[in-house]
């Protein structure tokens, strides 16, 4: 049960925000509309609300057994909480908000919560006083868009937060033992292991986009079952939402009522599928190599027996539309522990959506940039690509 949590890690040293001008954030807060500081608005039973403020009742665990939200009260500011990764949403302050409160103090940070104010972070405030807190979906993949500083702005769903350091707040709750909080505090900014309580092998993995989903049936790495068993398998086992999840494969039988969960992962699914693949900037990509680089990705890298488009994965279809295709870690050189951990002990081709994005990349986050993608991939299959060809192929990747 203390196992079963999101992540982020109080660190000694600030980010970059540390160092912005409390001048700089009042200009650009100036012009923000005040709004209400009640409970967000918006339809509750529609998949946007879900996936932005939906707890799934897991305030029992974030709450009632890691007591984080003390931690919060006493210990956590706005400038430490924008240090370990977590988000603002800017629509949610009144103007000149962070101009008019001590970003060293946690008071402020319980004041943003309030307001809903922090991505992914539900809680109750009572007179000041933080009584509860909960996490919902959006803490791992929602981002901002840093409109008005470092880890402020306007919400970008589905994206990855990869600044978020998994676990190690958790760590700094009473209810763990010294040898849990190394565990957590090993992960690092933008990886989490959603195994980890259920085996208890340390090996986290990247956190993946939420974005691109549509005829993409398979999330998970390892292609153990569709969007939705992934989205209950999380809010249930991860987060410690109060709902019922069951595989047999992973020996997991949780049942729980009333569901929480369960009722609610439809409209979620509705709401992921609608969320599309955030294209390039201008000045991300190479057209003429990109073109070059497709010839090259459909044709002698035979990238494409495997990544087929317009998804770039090899879901099958037709009869077996339910079944993905899988592969043994040896074949395509990746390492073996996390499949072995999972449902089907191999890895799924993972749809090419939105590379530009959200490095590093393989599961395990082994490759820090494309360019070492298409490495592993020339020496694992003995392609023999030239420099030329290699960055005609990262270029194209980058297109996706």
């Amino acid at each position: 049960m203390l196992q079963r949590i999101a992540h982020i890690r109080i660190k000694k040293r600030l980010t970059l925000f540390a160092a912005l001008s409390v001048a700089m954030i009042a200009v650009a807060l100036s012009n923000l509309p005040a709004v209400s500081a009640g409970q967000p608005g918006g339809n509750k039973h529609s998949g946007q609300f879900i996936f932005r403020f939906d707890t799934f009742g897991d305030e029992a665990l974030w709450t009632d057994t890691l007591r984080l939200h003390e931690i919060i009260q006493s210990s956590v500011s706005p400038r430490t909480a924008l240090s370990v990764g977590l988000k603002v949403d800017a629509t949610a302050l009144p103007p000149n908000f962070l101009t008019k409160n001590n970003l060293d103090d946690p008071a402020t940070t319980v004041e943003l919560i309030r307001r809903n104010a922090v991505v992914g972070l539900v809680g109750k405030v009572e007179d000041g006083r933080l009584t509860s807190l909960g996490t919902t979906c959006a803490i791992c993949h929602s981002t901002v868009n840093n409109s008005v500083a470092p880890g402020i702005g306007e919400r970008l769903d589905g994206w990855p937060n990869l600044d978020l350091n998994p676990g190690a707040i958790i760590a700094l709750s009473p209810a763990l033992t010294e040898a849990q909080k190394a565990a957590y505090n090993s992960w690092g900014p933008g990886r989490y292991d959603p195994r980890f309580n259920i085996d208890g092998i340390n090996r986290p993995v990247v956190i993946p986009p939420a974005y691109g989903l549509r005829d993409v049936p398979f999330e998970t790495f390892t292609g153990d079952g569709k969007i939705s068993y992934w989205n209950n398998y999380v809010a249930v086992t991860q987060m410690g939402g109060h709902g019922s999840f069951s595989d047999p494969r992973l020996g997991i039988n949780i049942v729980q009522t009333p569901d929480l969960v369960a009722p609610k992962l439809p409209a979620l699914l509705a709401y992921q599928l609608s969320l599309p693949v955030p294209p390039p900037p201008a000045d991300v990509v190479n057209p003429t190599a990109a073109q070059r680089g497709q010839a090259l990705f459909e044709g002698p890298a035979r990238c494409g027996t495997c990544h087929i488009s317009p998804t770039y994965t090899d879901v099958q279809n037709g009869p077996n539309a339910d079944t993905p295709l899988l592969h043994e870690p040896a074949a395509t050189g990746m390492e073996p522990v996390y499949a072995q951990r999972s449902a089907t002990q191999k890895y799924r081709t993972t749809p090419l959506r939105g590379l530009w994005q959200h490095p590093p990349y393989f599961h395990d986050g082994s490759a820090a940039t494309l360019l070492d993608v298409v490495n592993h991939y020339d020496a694992h299959f003995a392609l023999g690509l030239s420099p030329a060809e290699k960055f005609d192929l990262v270029e194209f990747l980058k297109s996706l």
